[in-house]
């Protein structure tokens, strides 16, 4: 299903006084959408063509928008210089839930037409052109879990995110009575995303009280990240017009289950006819398979900041809570970091290291990665696992910190060799600023244990 509308659509539209705004986007490091709002009228006329200038410093923010420090991209130093943000018309899409509003997701360049390579979509798109000269297509999918409180977002922030209301009250995993009382905002994301080109499978009552999760149809690498992105960023919207809140954070109680983006991935070939995967006879798949599943486990725990880029992304990793803590894999085991599902065409690797909270370029980028480097290397995988992977202190852990993925990016010459030494700098300078910022913060947990007793 591809976006619905092109640049001949566009302009019958805005004549005709449809579509009077475009959204010209682009995902950050953070995997939110930056960019500006362009009159109908003048997307045609000139940005369609050539693009908008948006500040460089924008790849340098932290969550609070701060222009952070030792950046080689953008700094003081450099000015804080512009960069261009150029259409891609492929991904120009009505929205339905805005009013007259088209969205069209952008590359960025330098001033002198050069990508910047440090931007997330440029990351993937080096990930999946490696991919096709080795002859593979990769077709993805997310699976993305998300918790709904009664409060809009304005109350929320005024209890400073403390004592919010679940919009449900009891474990909803399936429950379809729960559900329905949801169903007021969850059918306007179905829907809405829907009529934005984003094809959904369905949406169901996760583990937590008020948590949902809701499936994307699966797609091409490229397609599959910028589906995820306007999905994230459409979700808040929405939610702001029906009056509740919504939070992607990987673990925000400690009570309660964590959210989960469990990507799914398989290699097909070049023409997206067959699944590569799948051979006849061989259960659960080919020689491929086996390297492929191997480099996402070799290199699991190098690349975690790619999956878990937060301080809070690491909290999510608890025992018996349906997180993975392992870097097994398993049949249909949802104890394993790798979950082996599926069969024939539809045989895939579902990575369940990956929070709600991930970048999903650069969770992809490295999941293509990985799999190249065990194909490559022709890696074999540790034995399928069987039973409860939580307790076995045999298998490999995952990073339970940021400083420990820290660490391990450090360390890692695949990452240099897969992304390129200015890509794995700036993204470790990233994790150490996030870490740096976490480290000064004197928290609420703090204050209630120390503050009398000791």
């Amino acid at each position: 299903m591809p976006p619905n509308l092109d640049r001949n659509t566009l302009e019958s539209l805005v004549r005709k006084g449809e579509i009077d705004t475009v959204l010209v986007a682009f995902p950050d490091h953070q995997g939110r959408l930056m960019g500006k709002r362009v009159t109908g009228r003048f997307f045609l006329d000139e940005v369609g063509g050539h693009g908008v200038h948006a500040c460089a410093y924008l790849l340098t923010v932290d969550a609070d928008m701060e222009p952070l420090p030792g950046y080689a991209l953008a700094s003081w130093q450099t000015g804080y210089q512009d960069f261009k943000a150029v259409p891609d018309l492929a991904t120009l899409r009505r929205i339905p839930w805005l009013e007259k509003t088209a969205l069209v997701l952008c590359d960025l360049e330098t001033e002198e037409g050069e990508p910047v390579e440090e931007s997330p979509r440029r990351i993937l798109k080096r990930q999946i052109a490696r991919a096709a000269a080795a002859g593979y297509r990769l077709m993805l999918g997310s699976e993305l879990e998300l918790y709904v409180f009664k409060d809009s977002f304005e109350a929320a922030r005024k209890k400073r995110y403390h004592d919010l209301e679940p919009i449900g009250y009891y474990l909803e995993d399936y429950h379809i009575l729960q559900t329905t009382k949801e169903e007021f905002f969850i059918r306007e994301v179905r829907n809405g995303m829907e009529g934005a080109g984003i094809p959904v499978e369905f949406s169901k009552g996760e583990w937590g009280c008020g948590q949902e999760e809701i499936n994307l149809r699966y797609a091409d690498a490229l397609e599959m990240a910028d589906r995820h992105v306007i999905y994230k960023n459409g979700v808040k919207e929405i939610a702001w017009q029906k009056g509740v809140a919504v939070t992607f954070m990987a673990k925000y109680d400690m009570r309660h289950a964590g959210s989960s983006f469990h990507l799914h991935s398989s290699l097909w070939d070049k023409a997206g006819k067959k699944n590569l995967f799948a051979e006849k006879g061989k259960h659960p798949g080919s020689d491929l398979f086996r390297h492929y599943l191997a480099g996402q486990i070799a290199l699991a725990r190098e690349f975690s900041i790619f999956y878990a880029p937060y301080v809070n992304s690491y909290k999510r990793y608890q025992g018996g809570s349906f997180a993975p803590t392992r870097l097994a894999w398993g049949w249909d085991n949802r104890t394993c970091g790798f979950r082996v599902v599926g069969e024939g065409k539809s045989l895939r690797v579902e990575n369940r290291i990956p929070g709600a909270d991930a970048n999903p370029y650069l969770a992809f980028a490295a999941t293509i990665a990985a799999g190249l480097h065990g194909i490559a290397e022709k890696l074999e995988p540790p034995p399928m696992f069987e039973g409860s992977a939580y307790g076995d202190a045999t298998v490999p852990r995952i990073p339970t910190t940021l400083r420990e993925a820290i660490g391990e990016l450090e360390r890692s010459a695949a990452a240099r060799e897969a992304f390129g030494d200015k890509v794995a700098a700036h993204y470790l300078h990233t994790a150490r600023l996030e870490l740096e910022a976490q480290d000064k913060v004197v928290t609420c947990w703090e204050l209630w244990r120390n503050f009398e007793r000791i």
